[in-house]
């Protein structure tokens, strides 16, 4: 596909797609889609291991065909240790914007036994909506366990996908 509206003027749309996996950590605060999530045991990682936001920068970053979150923030560099992850969306809304693209849809699925998202559902969607610049019915956001089975039905920690569809402005 072209990175520009071809010649027809056909509209140019991109998907990408993220994923990311983080196993819990006590004494750490956890944070899901930039909200943090109160008296639940955080998450283990080299910022402050926002899964859902983690699996939404590496969506983005594939739909401009830009690499991946460890090309951008690396966890081996110091000055994204414990930081926070809206900082990585925000840099990467604005890397979208400057390439001259807009999104046109976010749909996010979080994977836990626990905490229970629903009581958050809003509270993440309008803060990812305000990050990414769009109103909150452009974010979609889904939860669901996974039955008992594997590290998130061991309660063992979260898994987060993120799929968005962007629109080359011409």
């Amino acid at each position: 596909m072209s990175q520009v509206a071809d010649k027809s003027g056909q509209k140019v749309l991109r998907i990408g797609h993220g994923i990311d996996i983080h196993p819990f950590q006590e004494g750490r605060v956890l944070f899901l889609g930039g909200v943090e999530i109160h008296g639940a045991t955080g998450l283990k990682g080299h910022s402050d291991a926002d899964v859902v936001l983690h699996a939404l920068v590496d969506a983005m970053l594939g739909a401009m065909s830009a690499g991946d979150i460890g090309t951008w923030f690396p966890d081996t560099d110091p000055q994204w240790k414990d930081a926070s992850s809206t900082l990585f969306v925000k840099a990467v809304v604005s890397e979208l914007l400057q390439r001259n693209y807009m999104i046109l849809n976010v749909d996010i699925c979080i994977l836990a036994e626990q905490p229970k998202i629903s009581p958050y559902r809003d509270e993440i969607r309008d803060s990812i909506a305000r990050m990414l610049r769009v109103s909150h019915e452009f974010v979609g956001i889904k939860a669901t366990t996974a039955e008992g089975l594997g590290f998130v039905g061991r309660k063992e920690g979260i898994l987060a996908t993120a799929t968005v569809l962007i629109e080359k402005k011409r």
